[in-house]
């Protein structure tokens, strides 16, 4: 069992976990990923090492409750234990010191590029970062950004906090500022949001890597379940990535992949929420009718 030592509730659908996972964190690096399983019978779930500490043996994860997994993720408590984690996967982040470079953060997807934004900036860059949320109560880890970049810019859809505006407006901004000046831009968010990341940069010519989060099984390459179409030919997530060149990324093909089971996501979501519904709000329910 893999127990949680520390949990955080950073909003209404987005926790915090650190957990023991000694040999995953003496090996893990910027931009890798581990699968968790929640109990026996759990769905295997990717998701992207927001922090590691090979010295306390442990490993952060961050996420959503956006499906019935992340749900019944987000009920563990401190002392309770994953089944199994599985890990690191993936490529790791080519660090090197590139010049200046950008690290571009949406919603959940500001903590895995902290640690890039932190590796950047230990290895000589000098390290803009622009994080972007719907709202204030969804933005993450501003402090811990602010401590890794030599600039940080803060948006919000909604203008509750920082720029009301998409992270895509400052970041053509400095492009058109700073022409021939950036030397790379890592950018993790929703897929839409690093789809036009890829296509505000594709102009400027400068190397954009996303890191994408598709639909995984295995995580090992045997099922092709996370297959992405590149402009050659299709690439696996689990083991060609997760990180890849975002203005070779087949958007659209990307985008209607990840919705393929979004009618069973939500029966499952369902389904779990009305098992977990209290009785008393069960007999309140069934007394109104």
């Amino acid at each position: 069992m893999y127990k949680i030592l520390q949990k955080q509730v950073l909003s209404d659908v987005t926790k915090l976990m650190v957990v023991e996972a000694p040999q995953i964190a003496r090996k893990a690096k910027a931009g890798q990923f581990v699968i968790v399983i929640t109990h026996e019978r759990g769905e295997r779930i990717p998701l992207t090492i927001a922090d590691y500490d090979r010295e306390a043996g442990t490993i952060t994860m961050i996420f959503q409750e956006v499906g019935k997994s992340t749900m019944e993720m987000g009920l563990l408590q401190v002392g309770d234990g994953f089944k199994t984690i599985v890990g690191p996967l993936g490529h790791p982040t080519e660090i090197e010191n590139f010049g200046t470079v950008i690290c571009v953060g949406g919603g959940v997807g500001i903590a895995p590029v902290y640690p890039i934004a932190r590796a950047l900036r230990e290895a000589g860059n000098q390290v803009i970062s622009i994080i972007g949320a719907r709202t204030k109560e969804l933005l993450l880890w501003e402090d811990k950004m602010r401590a890794v970049s030599d600039e940080l810019i803060v948006t919000t859809d909604d203008g509750s906090y920082g720029r009301k505006t998409l992270v895509t407006v400052p970041l053509k901004e400095i492009l058109e500022a700073k022409p021939g000046k950036i030397a790379k831009i890592w950018a993790i968010g929703p897929a839409i949001m690093m789809k036009f990341v890829a296509e505000t940069t594709r102009p400027f010519k400068v190397p954009t890597i996303v890191s994408l989060n598709t639909i995984m099984i295995d995580g090992t390459g045997m099922c092709g379940g996370c297959r992405v179409l590149m402009d050659d030919g299709a690439q696996f997530v689990c083991v060609d990535g997760p990180e890849f060149d975002g203005h070779r990324v087949d958007w659209n093909t990307l985008l209607s992949r990840l919705a393929f089971y979004r009618s069973e996501e939500q029966a499952a979501v369902t389904r779990f929420r009305e098992s977990h519904k209290c009785n008393l709000e069960r007999a309140v329910a069934e007394g109104v009718k």
